[in-house]
């Protein structure tokens, strides 16, 4: 029975057949690969659908690499239901707890995609790290910083951690600025200073409303208004240009007028 087993088994994993097994998944991840490049050509082209296109992309690979894998293995090697039965039952344990956390990810990725507490291209907050998701692969998702540094996080953990994303799949997110003045200041007429300068910056999405608020708040033994402004930039892409221009542009507006600030 031993030698039976072990004579299918070999029949099963012949050399040319592993072989074209191999040059199979290499063709799969090329073409991959191609589209995504494609996919980065249509983006530029049609900067209004970057996310749509991006969203599609991922989810495309995701299904190419699991089950184009899967459907060469079953074209190439044609398991029997013997070979099955034979492979599978001595494998599958083994396999199981060598593997149990990429097959955790894997279902998390699944999970990720079609349950979508963020997509490609959000920006999102997830423990000590915020930037842009850009990918969600069978193992894990990338995200990178605004320091530009990738860090790759398992699928799992977004099942069990807390994760924030600020912009659900839109390519607008609300960008929140916040100064301080003086409590003894004209609050309406800097309130007018500072709408004006958000809606005349070239990254501002107007089809969203404008917000500013004032809070008094205590500074270095001292009492001050604070000062939020709550704007949409049109892409997230433009989340740190966007913010600095209402700051550095809000500023001078401010000293111009003779604001006071506190000390």
């Amino acid at each position: 029975m031993e030698t039976n087993t072990t004579t299918l088994i070999l029949d099963f994993f012949k050399l040319d057949r592993i072989f074209i097994f191999v040059c199979a998944v290499v063709v799969i991840v090329f073409f991959v690969k191609f589209v995504n490049l494609w996919a980065e050509k249509l983006q530029r082209k049609f900067t209004g659908k970057r996310l749509f296109i991006l969203q599609i992309t991922t989810i495309f690979s995701f299904v190419a690499y699991l089950f184009g894998v899967m459907g060469v293995f079953y074209i190439v090697f044609k398991p029997t239901k013997e070979v099955m039965v034979t492979v599978g039952g001595s494998a599958a344990v083994a396999i199981g707890f060598a593997l149990k956390d990429l097959v955790g990810s894997i279902i998390a990725g699944f999970i990720l995609l079609f349950d979508r507490p963020f997509q490609v291209g959000d920006r999102v907050s997830f423990a000590d790290f915020y930037g842009e998701i850009k990918s969600i692969g069978l193992r894990s998702v990338r995200l990178q910083t605004l320091d530009d540094n990738l860090v790759t996080i398992p699928n799992s953990k977004f099942l069990s951690d807390v994760v924030s994303s600020g912009n659900s799949g839109a390519l607008d997110m609300m960008i929140v600025c916040s100064f301080y003045i003086s409590i003894f200041e004209d609050i309406q007429k800097v309130k007018n200073l500072l709408h004006e300068i958000v809606i005349t910056s070239r990254f501002v999405y107007l089809e969203k409303p404008v917000a500013i608020t004032f809070e008094e708040v205590a500074i270095s033994n001292t009492f001050a208004i604070k000062i939020n402004v709550k704007a949409y930039v049109i892409d997230v892409k433009f989340e740190k240009a966007f913010l600095s221009d209402i700051t550095s542009r809000g500023n001078d507006i401010l000293i111009k007028n003779e604001i006071k600030r506190p000390v």
